[in-house]
């Protein structure tokens, strides 16, 4: 471990939104031989570990809890943004933009594989993400954004009025800007292609949950509002949403821009998507979304009844589910007081299970029948020394509360690691010492 910490923050962005957009532009399409030499290297140790029979018996692991089998609980820690207390500018070798970046990808998937303890595999491909140019729904939305990286974003909603402003919405178009997505995918390919699997990708969400958008579109306190106010016109702006939503993964489909989430693609809100049981059986090589993992949630309706989130809600994201083979509910809200709606949910297989979720309910509910994606609190990796005392009590219970589930542990949503990378490490150790309990093995 003395390799990692102990520097400056590389500055890097590490929530989830990092794995749906590269944030690439033309001119940072270069790589300068002593770039080149530090990835090669990297890359020759990524695909070492990825060749090990440890990743082979995780990949098995996941395969298991996706397909219900009855095995201990899988554990996953993803820092986030902790990883810049991981991963500092004392390590990092690379001098361009784009080299930079991949390299803090490669140094996470060795540090995955060979410090962290969890049960993420690494595996032997290198994921280029094509660029999506941002929604375009035609209303400006202005934000008002604070100097700090990871500070807070105030922003003015653009529907006002809904018989004035909703007619003024249009559908997204799709543009993905290939000078870039194809120039840094041959440059991956130059640079280390013989070594790890170079594979172009194109995600055109992290999820397809309708009501963040209506948020950004009319704004927290006038969606709460609406529900009593303006029950129409919010019928009207959550159905136009829905609606844009199936027309992006129908444009997706019909120009072969999807791409299989069955292996170690993260999906949902945490976990990992290896199956048997996707792509379908009729899959000639053209991805459909039926032969993918689907995903929505609806975390800004947390305090919304779940009889307004029946009437609202679940009938606009009903036919996005109903378009995958397999599908993920839930992020941080708390699924307990809705979960008689959300069960519905086609081929429904991972339920989140936040912290402010009642995991007892949960566990009752869940029974063996989903996973219960079990996620508790950042909170105890954020301070520079861990409890791990307090942490083995927190963990111990909560597994002990969904002993008979089907569970995976995910630990997510770190902002800060409390400037030690030994946080994870001994989270993790704890984490697999309680699982192996709780399973007898």
């Amino acid at each position: 471990m003395e390799n990692y910490g102990n520097g400056a923050s590389t500055g890097q962005i590490h929530t989830g939104a990092r794995r749906f957009s590269t944030m690439f532009r033309p001119e940072d399409l270069h790589m300068s031989t002593e770039d080149r030499q530090v990835l090669r290297k990297l890359a020759e140790r990524v695909a070492t570990i990825a060749a090990s029979p440890e990743m082979a018996e995780k990949r098995e692991l996941w395969r298991k809890l996706n397909s219900l089998e009855k095995i201990r609980p899988v554990i996953f820690c993803e820092p986030e943004n902790g990883w810049n207390e991981i991963i500092t500018d004392k390590q990092m070798m690379c001098k361009g933009k784009m080299a930079r970046h991949w390299e803090m990808d490669l140094r996470k998937e060795i540090f995955w594989g060979e410090e962290m303890g969890d049960d993420r595999p690494v595996e032997p491909y290198f994921n280029i993400l094509s660029v999506l140019l941002p929604d375009d729904w035609g209303v400006e939305i202005i934000e008002h954004k604070t100097d700090s990286q990871d500070g807070s974003i105030a922003w003015e909603p653009p529907i006002k009025d809904y018989d004035r402003d909703l007619d003024r919405l249009m559908t997204p178009r799709i543009v993905v800007d290939w000078e870039t997505s194809n120039g840094s995918f041959e440059i991956a390919r130059d640079t280390f292609g013989d070594i790890l699997e170079v594979r172009q990708k194109t995600q055109g969400w992290s999820s397809l949950g309708i009501t963040r958008e209506v948020v950004k579109l009319r704004g927290l306190m006038n969606l709460f509002n609406d529900f009593y106010e303006n029950p129409d016109g919010l019928k009207a702006l959550l159905g136009f949403i829905s609606n844009a939503n199936m027309a992006k993964i129908d444009f997706l489909e019909k120009n072969n821009l999807l791409h299989l989430n069955n292996d170690g693609t993260y999906i949902g809100s945490g976990g990992y998507g290896y199956t048997d049981e996707l792509p379908k059986a009729d899959f000639n090589g053209k991805v459909r979304t039926i032969d993918m993992w689907g995903f929505t949630e609806s975390q800004e309706t947390i305090n919304v009844s779940p009889e307004h989130y029946a009437e609202f809600v679940f009938p606009v994201e009903k036919p996005i589910m109903e378009r995958f083979g397999l599908t993920c509910y839930g992020c941080c809200e708390e699924l307990h007081t809705r979960w008689q709606v959300v069960k519905k949910h086609h081929q429904l297989r991972r339920v989140s299970c936040s912290p402010w979720a009642d995991i007892e309910k949960m566990s009752t509910y869940l029974e063996d029948q989903f996973i219960l994606s079990l996620k508790p609190l950042p909170t105890p990796l954020s301070f520079p020394k861990l409890d791990g005392k307090a942490v083995r009590q927190e963990i111990r219970k909560l597994l002990e509360m969904t002993g008979d589930n089907i569970v995976e542990l995910i630990m997510k949503d770190n902002h800060t690691i409390g400037n030690r990378p030994e946080n994870v490490v001994e989270w993790c150790r704890i984490a697999k010492e309680e699982a192996l309990r709780i399973s007898g093995l």
